[in-house]
């Protein structure tokens, strides 16, 4: 009996742990149900990963500085071939944090083979394609643009996407630039996420495109941001840019934009101008955040249009103004290169060494030929005029002598002894001349006889004459110093005896 017994009980026993375990598996299997849905009630409203970001520009375009501001980092850092970056994005209403790669291309296009690294066709669809252009060279702007957009189109192509995945992206262009509405005005403060369309919304009235929207469709959705908007000051500064030429400008950008449905912001980072509002679009684009800053085309260096907004007939505003121009004519004919003016200034002057030019003046004034003009009247001035003292006329006439001619150094030109013999001849001319008029000074208070000899005989001086005048003084001041010698050499015997 009593094994009996104890099986029956270890049945019993074995069938309440049976029970207690299937209710423990129902328990369990409610409260995974109960995480599972929960985890993904809360993964559709978290911030989706993987996001891209393509920045196309030119060299010094400024396509690396404006995504480091927006990360906010203030490095002036540039790569090559390829740069990465992130963006933070934070949606403070679910506390939520996510970042968005940036891919910035080199402005060479020989990198642009690096693109593969950047988008695959499996994230192309979660990719927004920025082209930086530069306010500062506005002669640049729609080639670069043409040039990247037909960079971005060939990546698209090389990635063969299916054609039902390719398709249904276009239409979804179609569908986000048809279905923009002006925002609503709520109150400042951070971006929030739409709510999910709903029934209602689906019913609006849909606008067809214009006739030149969209023709070049990636796909995917393209910002243009034109930098350095700050520069318009200076464009009208010195190069008498008008309200004509930037109309002009962005008539040209915006009927680009419309081409690829692509909405447009002018930016500056110096003077800190639609950043913020730039990293709003953005988020708004790609994380579907709520867009609160309606249109802006007022101010010529801020402007603001979403993708969606504008029209042909918008446009045509700008056209109203246009006096000297027409809206289809070529952008580079009106918006030219101004020529390069700032090379001249730039150019180092070095000023003339000084010695190097009294040389040069010697040398012309040695090559000129000889006017004894200052010597002939010389006389006549000293005979017309009152008596002076020899020594003072003698210093008179050395002052009035060139001074190019007494400088002692010599032409490098011209052989030693022949330089020095000219300057010698033209100083102790000026000499010669004066002491022969000197006697005539005091006579010309009287008769004036001895003044019309002088000057009678300084007409018929010729070269000749003057050059012989110099050798007897050169002879005379050579034996005044030689007994001059000898004297200084006898008075020490002199005074020995």
């Amino acid at each position: 009996m009593a094994p009996v017994l104890e099986k029956k009980l270890l049945g019993a026993a074995g069938a309440g742990d049976t029970l207690e375990n299937s209710n423990d598996d129902e328990e369990g299997q409610n409260l995974w149900s109960s995480i599972l849905s929960e985890v993904s009630t809360r993964s559709s409203s978290k911030l989706p990963s993987g996001k891209n970001i393509l920045v196309f520009g030119e060299d010094g375009s400024g396509k690396t500085t404006i995504m480091a501001k927006l990360q906010g980092a203030e490095h002036n850092k540039k790569g090559r071939g390829l740069e990465y970056l992130y963006l933070s994005v934070h949606d403070e209403d679910r506390d939520d944090l996510t970042r968005c790669n940036v891919w910035i291309l080199d402005g060479d296009l020989y990198h642009k083979g690096l693109l593969k690294f950047a988008v695959s066709a499996e994230s192309l669809c979660d990719t927004l394609a920025v082209f930086v252009v530069d306010m500062s060279r506005p002669w640049t702007i729609m080639e670069s643009l043409q040039k990247w957009a037909g960079v971005m189109r060939d990546h698209v192509d090389r990635l063969k996407m299916p054609p039902e995945e390719m398709r249904a992206m276009e239409q979804k262009m179609v569908k986000d630039f048809q279905e923009y509405t002006e925002p609503e005005e709520v109150a400042q403060g951070s971006p929030q996420r739409r709510a999910p369309s709903g029934g209602a919304e689906d019913e609006e009235v849909v606008l067809p495109l214009g006739e030149n929207v969209l023709t070049h469709n990636l796909g995917i959705p393209v910002l243009i941001v034109c930098t350095k908007c700050d520069a318009v000051s200076v464009l009208e500064k010195e190069h008498d840019y008008r309200e004509e030429h930037f109309d002009f400008i962005q008539s040209h950008i915006r009927r680009f934009c419309l081409k690829y449905g692509a909405a447009l912001i002018y930016t500056s980072v110096k003077e800190e101008k639609n950043i913020d509002l730039l990293y709003k679009y953005i988020v708004h684009k790609m994380y579907d955040f709520q867009l609160t800053t309606p249109a802006l085309v007022v101010e010529k260096d801020a402007v603001f249009i979403p993708s969606g907004w504008d029209n042909d007939k918008k446009i045509g505003i700008l056209h109203e103004n246009f006096t000297t121009v027409k809206p289809e004519d070529p952008f580079e004919e009106f918006i030219t290169k101004p020529p390069i003016r700032k090379l001249v200034h730039d150019k180092e002057v070095n000023a003339e060494d000084e010695q190097v030019f009294l040389m040069k003046q010697q040398s012309l004034l040695a090559k000129q030929p000889a006017t004894p003009t200052r010597a002939a009247d010389s006389p006549a001035r000293a005979a017309s005029g009152s008596p002076r003292p020899t020594g003072r006329a003698g210093q008179a006439n050395v002052a009035s002598v060139s001074p190019m001619t007494s400088v002692k150094k010599p032409d490098p030109n011209m052989k030693g002894a022949a330089a020095n013999e000219g300057v010698l001849a033209n100083f102790f001319n000026s000499l010669l001349s004066k002491k022969t008029g000197a006697p005539g000074s005091p006579s010309a208070g009287g008769g004036g006889s001895g003044g019309g000899g002088v000057q009678g005989s300084a007409k018929k001086a010729g070269q000749k004459p003057v050059l012989t005048d110099v050798q007897a003084e050169l002879d005379r001041m050579t034996r005044k110093a030689d007994s001059m010698v000898m004297a200084n050499d006898t008075s020490p015997t002199e005074n020995e005896a």
